[in-house]
């Protein structure tokens, strides 16, 4: 294996960011402390963090798929 340069930073997915913001939004929301809840391994947290991504898969999929849409209205697809 070869070592990683650590001058180089890993690639991440490009909509990571918007992911972990919209996990926090959830979980802000239903009245949690998101870095409290990551910490936990009970299985009421476990719930509320697979619903907080499903949370914020789904609005990815939202706004994709309105991008997809409007570029189709203005003829860029």
């Amino acid at each position: 294996m070869i070592p990683r340069d650590p001058s180089i930073p890993p690639l991440e997915e490009p909509q990571a960011e918007l992911e972990r913001r919209l996990i926090t939004e959830f979980l802000t929301a239903a009245g949690h402390d998101p870095a409290a809840l990551r910490a936990r391994t009970d299985p009421e947290a476990r719930d509320l963090l697979a619903r907080a991504s499903a949370y914020a898969a789904g609005r990815l999929t939202e706004m994709e798929s309105r991008s997809h849409y409007v570029k189709r209205l203005r003829g860029q697809e």
